[in-house]
């Protein structure tokens, strides 16, 4: 067999520094727009949530895929910490892996909410493998 005819290009180190930067600005500017306000994709978002049944959980960054924003989870979060408290089930949308993200009393809400629903937890974590729901955004949008 011949040699593959496509050469690999060579990283230099400054090559490697204007590639990492690049990835920077664009990590950057995704953080940056996942904190301003879009009515829009906090609707989609909204939808996705009010979707988990009782008893269930999802991620924030399930939540954002399944809405369409997949990287968004930290805009996720922001949503929930805007809306009115109980506008929305927040307590149904974890960390990744099941983890409550919240701190103190609000940990202690979310805990308790998800145990009054029937949900179980390993540890600290929830059940996720038992648990969690899977968002279905073709159901959502019908």
């Amino acid at each position: 067999m011949g040699k593959n005819s496509k050469s690999k290009r060579k990283m230099t180190p400054k090559s490697f520094a204007v590639d990492q930067l690049s990835v920077e600005r664009s990590k950057r500017r995704l953080l940056l727009d996942a904190l301003r306000p879009n009515e829009e994709r906090d609707v989609a978002f909204r939808r996705m949530i009010l979707s988990i049944p009782p008893g269930r959980a999802s991620t924030y960054g399930g939540v954002a895929a399944a809405a369409g924003y997949p990287r968004y989870h930290r805009a996720v979060a922001r949503l929930l910490r805007t809306d009115p408290v109980d506008q929305l089930p927040w307590h149904r949308v974890v960390g990744a892996g099941g983890e409550i993200r919240l701190h103190g009393a609000a940990a202690n809400e979310q805990r308790s909410r998800l145990k009054l629903e029937g949900v179980r937890f390993i540890g600290k974590r929830v059940d996720m493998e038992r648990f969690e729901h899977a968002l279905r955004p073709w159901e959502v949008y019908r």
